[in-house]
């Protein structure tokens, strides 16, 4: 087992990590639960996972009930939230009870949303099911719901209390899904971390397969990288936190395009979006074309998308660029860039002319072509 703390003062919390984890939460749950039901939120797709949950639950004494939501992204709207609020006030659930979010990001977001929210906040846990929410949308307290004009607009920090990481449930996901979580893996190494950017091109083929010690590694680590930055910079006021979005901006827009629909996943979106970080930057002198080249071989050897035609998407710079003017973090009419002097060496940009990045992704299209 490991256990790394998440320190933010009387908000900190520990992420725990340990195969088989599941089958014994109840024990770590049972103290939260105070006696009382314990609501459970997942997804039609997990009945396994949520049946071996509740067994550990009804083991130690809790009871449990389960608000069971349609997969996917469109449950991150008013409509499911509103629903799913309405769901847990008629469960009776209290300030100081914690919900449980059992599933990938859009269960973790949408259910740590609402618990921010439903009475003025209570608490959560957050039980992820995807390589993506393990390492990534788990940590942080980031929560939100989309909006017409754009992914994760509308939401609040609301640290959950405790996070269950059980690699094992890895084992029932679609390989697409696990590579689409290894494209966060690796951002811990582009961001400032050389060294396990190394260990990913060495490793990413058994952690991809399934291998225990690969992928109990991969997720210790990227946690423990998160968890560092979330505990300098909880509410990215500082720019440390910042640098988790490597790839957004562009992966972002490429959702947009896409329709934030199964046809571009998260994942996907982010690696492609972080090749072309690399890209620009060494277009712009900024970073050695060689490193923007390793970037992007290491991420079609694992079978992401490293361009815009990689990633299905066959629009112009200047169509991706508007939809980059949604960006939540556009501040006093400047978007703020994550671009690289090399691998392990991100940097935020805030004088990025997004004229130039319009042209920059026409090239790309016109490469791709």
């Amino acid at each position: 087992m490991t256990s790394i703390p998440v320190a933010l003062g009387d908000r900190s919390y520990d992420v725990v990590v340990e195969a088989g984890l599941l089958g014994r939460a109840g024990t770590w749950l049972a103290p939260l639960a105070r006696g009382r039901t314990m609501a459970i939120v997942t997804d039609e797709n997990l009945a396994p996972h949520l049946t071996t949950l509740q067994a550990s639950l009804a083991a130690s004494g809790v009871r449990s009930e389960a608000i069971i939501l349609a997969p996917g992204e469109g449950s991150k709207s008013w409509a499911t939230l509103e629903a799913l609020t309405d769901r847990l006030l008629d469960l009776g659930v209290e300030r100081g009870d914690h919900v449980v979010a059992l599933g990938g990001g859009v269960i973790g977001d949408l259910v740590g949303f609402a618990t921010a929210i439903l009475k003025r906040g209570c608490g959560f846990v957050q039980i992820p099911t995807t390589l993506l929410a393990q390492v990534d949308s788990s940590v942080g307290g980031k929560t939100a719901i989309n909006a017409r004009a754009g992914k994760n607009l509308i939401g609040a920090f609301h640290q959950p209390a405790l996070v269950l990481i059980d690699p094992d449930v890895l084992d029932t996901l679609p390989l697409r899904q696990v590579r689409a979580g290894y494209a966060e893996v690796v951002k811990y190494g582009l961001i400032d971390d050389f060294g396990f950017f190394e260990w990913c091109e060495a490793n990413a083929a058994a952690l991809l397969a399934g291998d225990p010690a690969a992928r109990a590694y991969a997720i210790a680590h990227s946690v423990g990288a998160k968890a560092r930055i979330v505990a300098e910079d909880e509410r990215e006021t500082t720019g440390a936190r910042a640098l988790l979005n490597l790839g957004h901006t562009f992966g972002h827009a490429l959702e947009a395009e896409a329709g934030f629909s199964e046809r571009l996943l998260h994942g996907e979106a982010v690696a492609a979006g972080m090749a072309l970080a690399f890209g620009y930057s060494a277009a712009k002198g900024l970073c050695p074309g060689q490193d923007a080249e390793r970037v992007a071989a290491h991420l079609r050897a694992v079978g992401l998308p490293d361009s815009v035609a990689a990633a299905g998407i066959a629009a112009d710079g200047e169509t991706l660029v508007g939809h980059m003017l949604h960006d939540k973090k556009m501040d006093a009419g400047t978007l703020p860039f994550l671009l690289a002097r090399g691998i392990g060496k991100s940097f935020l940009d805030k004088s990025v002319d997004l004229k130039d990045v319009a042209a920059f992704l026409d090239g790309e299209t016109v490469l791709a072509g």
